[in-house]
């Protein structure tokens, strides 16, 4: 058997400002500069799931040395992206929302607090307050 294939790959680390809208698969270090609860509605007992757990969405300021970007938290995200924490995310994508990037992770990704960062945040590069638009190339 191919031993070098079932060996992890090593995660490729991207900074802020790397991101591009409509990506997947990043894995990022970022310091949680605040967070704003824009969601939390109780699930009603009795239906598929969890049993009146509720869905709580928060966006948080996330940032690196390079620039800042929205991340979607959704349930227990919440509580990992505490403003002044440092977390490690994994396996990120950039969605968009009203024309802006956010940065979410999905079931597959994970986000997880590490140790406190050394770098400063770049807060005047956001990323999520450049507006993009669709365009259509013919071809």
């Amino acid at each position: 058997m191919a031993t070098a294939a079932a060996a992890k790959r090593k995660p490729v680390f991207v900074k802020v400002d790397q991101l591009k809208p409509v990506t997947s698969g990043h894995t990022l270090v970022a310091k949680v500069l605040s967070s704003k609860t824009v969601l939390q509605k109780a699930r009603a007992a009795g239906g598929p799931g969890p049993a009146a757990k509720p869905t709580r969405i928060a966006e948080c300021l996330i940032g690196d040395e390079t620039g800042c970007v929205l991340f979607t938290a959704r349930n227990d995200q919440v509580d990992v992206l505490k403003p002044g924490n440092t977390v490690i995310i994994r396996n990120a994508k950039i969605d968009m929302f009203k024309g802006s990037m956010r940065l979410a992770v999905d079931k597959w990704g994970r986000v997880e607090v590490t140790e406190p960062a050394s770098f400063g945040v770049k807060e005047d590069n956001n990323l999520s307050l450049v507006e993009y638009e669709l365009v259509n190339v013919e071809e």
